[in-house]
């Protein structure tokens, strides 16, 4: 990696934590400039606009995400094994990547009814996000860890309202039982997939 492009990274890196604390639709080449100290002219240089810097900034962590909690998930066995990693991996990126919390889960209540390439962008890192659930979790039926009649798009989404709900309670409420509750609906909702005991007597 030469020069630029470090400078690149590490700008990024700091802009993707001030979209935490200030929100996306918050974050310019003004306040990025104040935070680093650089000049406007010279992130100008790195971010054409505004809208530009946004969709790079979520870009950015999309790559995190998936360095931090895709490529190892992907990595431990399929099935149940998988499943749980990745919500284990999901849950503690969501309360540690940056200091003022998810910057996906922020920019989607500011950005939802606002088109263009920010909005499209998250949809972008919304469906990937989800189509790798309903990936696991087919996979977990084709190992026989759940039920063949499991809808993986139904669990997907059900998987998101329980991490969605983590982020309010953690985050807003500041509930110190956020992680504990949050396990607590996990575990019913993989229950709720698992084969019925008559079906593992048939089979």
């Amino acid at each position: 990696m030469g020069k630029g492009e470090s400078t690149r990274v590490a700008v990024l890196d700091e802009a993707t934590e001030l979209a935490s604390l200030v929100g996306l639709g918050g974050l310019t080449i003004g306040t990025l400039a104040a935070a680093t100290k650089l000049s406007k002219s010279g992130l100008y240089a790195h971010f054409a606009s505004k809208e530009s810097l946004q969709v790079e900034v979520l870009q950015h962590a999309r790559e995190k995400f998936v360095d931090v909690v895709m490529r190892p998930t992907l990595a431990t066995p399929r099935g149940e094994p998988r499943l749980r990693e990745f919500f284990d991996r999901w849950l503690h990126w969501q309360s540690t990547a940056f200091g003022g919390g998810c910057v996906f889960v922020d920019a989607a209540s500011e950005f939802d009814d606002q088109e263009g390439p920010v909005r499209d962008e998250l949809v972008r890192a919304e469906r990937d996000k989800l189509e790798s659930v309903t990936m696991i979790v087919r996979t977990g039926v084709a190992e026989g860890h759940f039920r063949e009649d499991v809808d993986p798009e139904q669990f997907a989404y059900e998987l998101e309202g329980i991490v969605l709900a983590h982020h309010h309670a953690r985050r807003l409420m500041r509930d110190g039982s956020a992680d504990t509750r949050a396990r607590r609906a996990f575990e019913r909702l993989l229950d709720s997939c698992r084969p019925r005991a008559d079906e593992i007597h048939q089979a």
